[in-house]
């Protein structure tokens, strides 16, 4: 029994799957029903739905809660549901704004948990039909079908039927009675989404007026264009003619006879033709209007001479403003030539040659203009002097450029031009070769025209000005010269020119304008300029010319003027560290070089230059520079510094290993008198005298400081003998004393029997006392065999060491002032060996 009641539920639901199928198949059956207000409304208007379940005649419902819901595609919807006659369940749904254009409305059944699809209703919103315009027909002779096509309009989201209306024109038979419903047929449908079709001869009444519109209807209404009345025939397209031939009239050379023919089809009409034509510079046609006729001639002047023409010829119907026929196929035609006419336009250039006696010119002329040059110009020429009946002139240049250098004699003020063709010479163009030296323009300046042009304006000068010259150039890096970049302006009233020939954006221009006086030509006024800028092509590349610890000096070539691309506004100079930290700096666009300052030491930066013009900027490749710790003058000074303190070290180095050498050279030893080998110099009697000193100890170690010869003596043969009681003439020595008193004594001196003195001698010995000897104050024994008196401030000598000979005190039994030397200790080889010979011979003295 627990098994037949677990079973129940599974079995209802099957039974509910089976039976209970989509809505479709309910609605049949009768078991459920959707229905809406209208399938097909407004975009955007309500719509409102019901769903009705009757549960006597779906099988499985009868017992238990029905729940119904709704579902627009696949978005659920709320609807209300209550209970309907006869024991049916009805859910009502009311959508407020529906702005779908297609949609699909479902209607589901839930009971005990499933959810099954019982009803579905399809939705269409849209538009009603917009109103066809532009209507046109055009009748085609080869079918004689009418060709009908318009514009269809605003989409209506709706299936929509189309199709082309026509019927007879009642407001051409006024009797008639109203138009009955038969009379209006469909001339045509069209495929697809085609706005065009053809109404079939059949249809048709030729040469009568006809009604025709569009008619466009779908769910939501209906639309008609404007109808059009017309004669079919009146809107016949007629075949092209044939143009047969063209000639010019003989007598009058700018005109020319044009026959044409109309085509089969066109053979029983009435035309209305037009011819049009153009010659090849020409970007505009010309048309010559109202050719009337069938076929044959028609004639038309204003031709210019030796042109190249193309013509093309059309006609319609002439009783109707029907559609003309296609342009027929084109033929071209050169009309005859005739001499050039007008003035040439010059400008010309002069100056001597190197050797003075010729002056060289540069002409320079403008072809004709096509109306003026009448036919192909075959050349110019160029002659000193003006053509004359029976006789040309010699030329100087025959050529078929526009210009020519040739030579004339000093003194030429006029030359001659003119060009010719296959019909004859043009009258000649003087030339004036006038000196430049009249006013210049009070201002001159240009602005772009376009791309391929340039505006150039100017101040007229307070002179009167009979025309003006315009010269321009294209400013490159490499010099160049463009002979035809000129034009002359005839109207010396115009304050400024369109120059249009070899002008390139981003490319710049140097143009320069010269007043025509009557007499003389003016002084040149400059300009520059671009018909269009940019920005520069690429940025100069810096480079660092020299760099310390707080400056960098950057430098830069300038930009090519081909790659500036317009006036350089400025150079802006940007500079980082590694804490991004940016400054930057304008540098005028003259300049190629810059000094960053106030740079942090021993720092990193990265540097790139950005060039501007008017119409944008170009940034250069980055630089990276490292700024130095210290400054020139601070390695200078350092080094220096690192080398002294290197070569004292040296120095030092060098004392140490030569510590003996060094000591020698600053603190000399003297040496031992009793020891030294000047002993060894004193005569043999002066060795054999035995002298004895009172008190005199044996002497100890002394020190000569030192020893000076002034000039050595040069002795002559021995003098003559003098008389008895006189004495051989010796010098008298200098004796100077250390003491209380000290000073020089000099002796008279002694002089020969010439009368004159005798060679200086001089000799100092400078000792100091015996080992043991009490310090007393030091003497000097100074003897010379001079004449002449020392001086009186001798110059300082080494310290004089102590001797006691020099303690002692003078004796008494030497007579006279100058006194005598003292004895000499006969220990004291030193002083014995400075003894001069001759000595003994003085008798008042004490010999040694």
């Amino acid at each position: 029994m627990a098994r037949r009641g677990a079973g129940t539920p599974f079995l209802l639901q099957l039974s509910l799957l089976l039976l209970l199928r989509p809505g479709g198949e309910w609605g049949t059956l009768g078991c459920a029903s959707v229905a809406v207000g209208s399938p097909i409304v407004p975009l955007g208007s309500a719509v409102t739905a019901s769903c009705t379940i009757r549960s006597e005649l779906c099988r499985g419902l009868e017992q238990g809660k029905v729940r119904i819901t709704w579902m627009l595609d696949n978005e659920p919807m709320a609807g209300s549901q209550h209970r309907g006659p006869g024991g049916t369940e009805v859910s009502n749904l009311t959508l407020p704004r529906f702005n779908r254009t297609q949609a699909k409305l479902w209607c589901w059944v839930e009971w005990n948990g499933t959810k099954q699809r019982v009803g579905m209703a399809e939705i269409r919103a849209g538009y009603p039909p917009a109103k066809p315009f532009n209507l046109s027909c055009v009748l085609n002779l080869s079918d004689y079908g009418l060709t009908c096509q318009w514009e269809q309009g605003a989409n209506s989201h709706l299936p929509t039927s189309v199709a082309l209306k026509c019927a007879g024109d009642l407001r051409a038979h006024p009797s008639c009675c109203r138009r009955s419903r038969s009379q209006v047929v469909t001339g045509c449908t069209p495929q697809g989404d085609r706005s065009r079709c053809t109404v079939p001869r059949r249809l048709l009444q030729l040469y009568r007026r006809m009604e025709i519109w569009v008619s466009a209807a779908n769910a939501l209404g209906m639309a008609e264009s404007e109808h059009l009345y017309i004669d079919p025939m009146d809107v016949a397209q007629l075949d092209p003619p044939a143009l047969q031939s063209i000639q010019s009239i003989p007598f009058q050379t700018d005109c020319i006879a044009l026959t044409w023919e109309m085509a089969q089809s066109n053979a029983h009409m009435e035309l209305q033709c037009e011819l049009r034509y153009r010659a090849s510079e020409d970007p505009a046609w010309a048309l010559v209007s109202d050719i009337v006729g069938q076929a044959g001639t028609t004639q038309h002047c204003g031709f210019l001479f030796g042109t190249q023409y193309h013509f093309q010829m059309r006609c319609r119907r002439s009783s109707a403003r029907g559609y003309w026929s296609e342009w027929s196929l084109g033929r071209n035609y050169t009309t005859h030539e005739k001499a050039p006419t007008g003035k040439l336009d010059a400008w010309w250039s002069a100056r001597p040659d190197r050797a003075g006696g010729q002056l060289e010119v540069q002409l320079r002329w403008k072809a004709p203009r096509r109306r003026e040059a009448n036919g192909r110009v075959l050349g110019y020429c160029v002659t000193l002097s003006p053509r004359r009946r029976g006789r040309d002139p010699p030329t100087v240049c025959n050529t078929t450029h526009t210009q020519c250098n040739f030579s004339a004699p000093v003194g030429t003020k006029r030359v001659y031009l003119s060009a010719y063709n296959a019909a004859g010479e043009s009258a000649v163009t003087e030339v004036v070769l006038l000196e430049r030296k009249g006013q210049p323009l009070a201002r001159l300046w240009a602005m772009p025209g376009g791309e391929h042009s340039l505006w150039v304006h100017w101040e007229a000068p307070p002179a009167p000005v009979a025309a003006y010259i315009l010269e321009w150039q294209l400013v490159s890096s490499e010099p160049s010269h463009c002979s035809a970049c000129w034009q002359m302006e005839r109207d010396g009233d115009v304050t400024a020119a369109l120059i249009q020939d070899g002008i390139e954006p981003f490319q710049r221009y140097n143009i320069s304008v010269y007043p025509l006086y009557k007499d003389a030509i003016g002084v040149p006024v400059h300009t520059a300029a671009y018909s269009k800028q940019k920005a520069p092509s690429y940025a100069p590349k810096l480079h660092l010319k020299s760099i310390s610890k707080s400056d960098a000096e950057l430098c830069w070539d300038p930009v090519p003027v081909e790659m500036q691309n317009g006036f350089i506004t400025s150079y802006t100079i940007f500079w980082a560290n590694s804490t991004a930290e940016v400054s930057s700096a304008a540098v005028n666009p003259s300049l190629s070089s810059f000094v960053i300052r106030e740079l942090k030491p021993s720092t990193l930066y990265k540097v790139h230059i950005m060039a501007s013009t008017a119409a944008g900027s170009t940034n250069g490749t980055s630089l990276t520079l490292v700024t130095m710790v210290l400054d020139d003058i601070e390695i200078q000074f350092l080094f220096l510094t690192l080398g002294l303190i290197f070569v004292l070290l040296i120095l030092l180095l060098i004392c140490f290993q030569k510590n003996g050498r060094v000591k020698q050279q600053f603190w000399p030893s003297v040496p031992d008198p009793a020891n030294s080998s000047l002993g060894k110099w004193v005569p043999v009697e002066l060795q054999q005298e035995h002298l004895q000193v009172p008190g005199a100890r044996e002497p100890g170690l002394a020190t000569i400081s030192t020893v000076t010869v002034l000039e050595r003596a040069t002795w002559g043969k021995e003098p003559p003998t003098e008389p008895a009681g006189t004495f051989l003439a010796m010098p008298q020595p200098y004796v100077r004393q250390e003491g209380p008193s000290c000073g020089w004594v000099a002796a008279e001196p002694h002089r020969g029997p010439s009368g004159s003195g005798e060679t200086i001698q001089y000799a100092r010995v400078v000792g100091d006392g015996y080992k043991g000897q009490q310090h007393t104050p030091p003497r000097l024994y100074l003897r010379s065999s001079s004449s002449q008196p020392l001086l009186p401030d001798p110059s300082p000598s080494p310290k004089p060491y102590q001797n006691l000979w020099f303690h002692r005190a003078t004796p008494d039994s030497c007579p006279g002032d100058g006194g005598c030397p003292e004895e000499l200790p006969a220990t004291f080889p030193l002083l014995q060996g400075l003894r001069i010979s001759g000595a003994e011979e003085l008798h008042d003295c004490r010999t040694f």
